[in-house]
């Protein structure tokens, strides 16, 4: 693939002295340092070595530090056998609701906003009864360990109570945001065959209520299997298998304590975005989600109790899953059901108080480009980290971001996915940070660069691996009894390595570039290149607002790459602006890699979770419209655009 080099941006945020000997990885080192670990003093990068040197010692140091509430402690980290057949705490047993709930908490543990403000909040105390309560319920109607509970939910204090109380029993989760139609839920959902569903009348956006009954009707008769439905809001037509939420989760008689499960007992299922496809579930286990997240959450995000966590997301995204998490280290969750408006998480930031906001590149770019300076415009005292992951984090985009919120506060990128329910790079509190970079690999995550030969690459473009098993790496995915799926989603081509799909760099200093999906590469005159690095160069142009680059093998052997581009301020493509874009392609990204044509598009399509659809794009303009699930995409209205040019081009050929 070629390489331009890497380029060395500046850093937008460094760690004080002060920051860094308070931080919790910085205590975490000096306990891994008793158990073998590296020297006080080290660097993060010599943390990083032995954390994947020394798995075994590492994940056992987490285990510890972060005080996993194990009910029968496990006979070992792992039973030794390799990736993809690892299985991780061997004979012990916990669950994710009793870590949670482990130790008496006071205040707040969950705040739930809507588009007019704050609409719920949880106390501690409040969210264990409700939990206790729903639990009840659930075992009253015959819900037991194994069995799939099922939410269709905006996000909203409930969606949280489900869960836990779902995991309380060892039941499964799985969930969908009222986002998605009825039947693209019921396409998710009905696969795990559940016994109980839990949904919701509705949920707002852009000032409306978007009522969902109709969808909930449709989607409980697509369930054969369901034994009963709870309903959160009004509206719902009842019957005899309906419950209202309020009475789901009156108290108990007697208090509904978790149940011990084993360390691989499967805690939900989530779904891939199903953009080419049935969506896949993937299945995740108590053991490794609780210390993946514990990792992630005090080593890298620093969460701390009482901390105010809110990152935007759904159910349909991992990230939901993720800030759950913050229960996990005692800090307050923030929900939002509503529409991502330019405004609207700042002022969730705002109201909440929160310390720790997670928001996508996209919303940045929106925020910058309508005039907005979050720290002048809005209150936001508390916050100290912005994280920011769904796509790439342009340098140009991070440097604004990180003007404009100050010195104080700590704007980072992250990479990872649906597939590990966590990161594979992301940053600390004591690693700089530079513009347009992933400041650090994850600690415990082997990520390598490879070439097609098996040879890890340093500050050069290779394939994205990790060459040691995660606790957080599937256990299977759903409806898979051989394997052969997923085997084949991850370790097909290096085999015992998980090849994850993005085109990266990783730096001599460690960080991480991420430059786009290994499947979209484009490979013009033999000469690959990821579609993120010309995307990035066009999308700094003042005038455009996104871009989108494919590459098309053609029947008579030709090769044809398109630009599609959106522009701002009521531009129009002419020829100067054209000429604009060709220019910035060549002169910063690679002469090769020119666009044969600049085409002005109504819209970038994307999933639901704000990856741009190159693949699906793809395959349509070569007239393979068949192979994307509209339900999937955030504007599906969009795709008979690419089908028609691909029409057009097929046809003047």
């Amino acid at each position: 693939m070629e390489h331009r080099g890497v380029v060395v941006s500046a850093e937008v945020w460094t760690p004080t002295a002060q920051a860094a000997a308070e931080a919790t990885i910085t205590a975490f080192a000096r306990f891994a340092g008793r158990r073998g670990g590296p020297p006080p003093g080290a660097s993060y990068e010599e943390l990083w070595r032995w954390s994947v040197d020394d798995t075994t010692e590492f994940w056992s140091a987490v285990a510890e530090f972060c005080e996993m509430a194990w009910d029968t402690q496990p006979d070992a980290v792992t039973d030794g056998a390799p990736m993809p057949e690892t299985r991780w705490f061997p004979g012990g047993r916990l669950n994710y609701a009793a870590q949670v709930f482990r130790t008496p908490r006071t205040g707040v543990a969950v705040v739930g906003h809507d588009e007019t403000g704050i609409s719920q909040t949880l106390t501690w105390a409040e969210l264990e009864a409700q939990v206790s309560g729903l639990a009840a319920t659930l075992a009253g109607l015959g819900v037991r360990a194994g069995d799939r509970v099922v939410g269709y939910l905006p996000d909203r204090p409930e969606s949280i109570v489900a869960f836990l109380a779902t995991a309380s029993l060892g039941a499964v989760w799985g969930g969908c945001g009222t986002d998605l139609a009825g039947d693209a839920a019921r396409a998710r959902l009905a696969q795990l065959d559940p016994a109980v569903l839990v949904a919701a009348s509705g949920h707002h956006h852009r000032g409306q209520w978007i009522d969902r009954t109709t969808d909930v009707r449709k989607l409980r008769e697509g369930l054969p299997t369901l034994r009963a439905t709870v309903l959160v809001g009004d509206g719902h037509a009842t019957d005899v298998t309906t419950l209202a939420w309020a009475q789901a989760v009156s108290p108990p008689a007697q208090r509904v304590e978790p149940v011990p499960v084993l360390a691989e007992h499967p805690l939900w299922v989530l779904f891939t975005s199903g953009t080419t496809g049935p969506p896949k579930g993937i299945v995740h286990s108590h053991a490794g989600v609780v210390v993946e997240h514990l990792k992630t959450l005090s080593l890298h995000l620093e969460v701390r109790p009482g901390d105010q966590f809110f990152w935007y997301t759904t159910l349909n995204w991992m990230m939901w899953n993720l800030r759950m998490g913050g229960l996990l280290r005692g800090a307050t969750v923030h929900c939002f059901d509503g529409a991502p408006t330019v405004r609207a998480l700042w002022q969730v930031a705002e109201r909440g108080g929160v310390t720790h906001l997670g928001l996508s590149p996209g919303y940045l770019s929106a925020s910058r480009d309508a005039g907005l300076h979050p720290a002048a415009d809005f209150d936001l005292p508390a916050l100290r980290v912005v994280g920011c992951t769904g796509s790439v984090l342009t340098a140009p985009l991070h440097q604004w971001a990180a003007e404009e919120l100050g010195p104080e506060v700590l704007v980072g990128s992250t990479t990872g996915g649906t597939d590990v329910v966590s990161g594979f790079a992301g940053f600390a509190l004591t690693a700089p940070i530079r513009a347009g970079e992933i400041a650090v690999r994850c600690l415990g995550v082997d990520l390598q660069a490879w070439s097609p030969d098996r040879k890890p690459l340093t500050d050069a473009v290779g394939e994205l691996v990790v060459t040691s098993p995660m606790p957080s790496m599937p256990l299977r995915f759903w409806n898979d009894p051989d394997g052969s799926r997923y085997r084949g989603a991850y370790f097909e081509e290096f085999p015992g390595v998980w090849r994850h799909g993005d085109w990266v760099t990783v730096t001599g200093r460690g960080s991480v570039i991420v430059h786009g999906r290994s499947d979209a590469t484009l490979n013009r005159h033999g000469i690959r290149m990821g579609s993120a690095d010309i995307c990035q160069a066009v999308e700094d142009l003042p005038e455009v607002d996104e871009a989108l680059v494919v590459g098309i093998e053609e029947p008579d052997g030709g090769y044809w790459m398109p630009m599609f581009v959106t522009l701002s301020g009521g531009r129009h493509l002419d020829e100067e602006l054209a000429a604009a874009v060709w220019a910035a392609v060549r002169d910063r990204v690679s002469p090769r890699h020119v666009p044969d044509e600049v085409i002005e598009a109504p819209g970038i399509p994307h999933t639901r979770t704000g990856k741009k659809l190159e693949v699906p794009v793809k395959n349509i303009l070569r007239g393979f419209t068949a192979t994307v699930q509209k339900d999937a995409v955030d504007r599906p209205e969009l795709l008979e655009f690419y089908r028609q040019t691909g029409e057009d081009r097929r046809r003047t050929r």
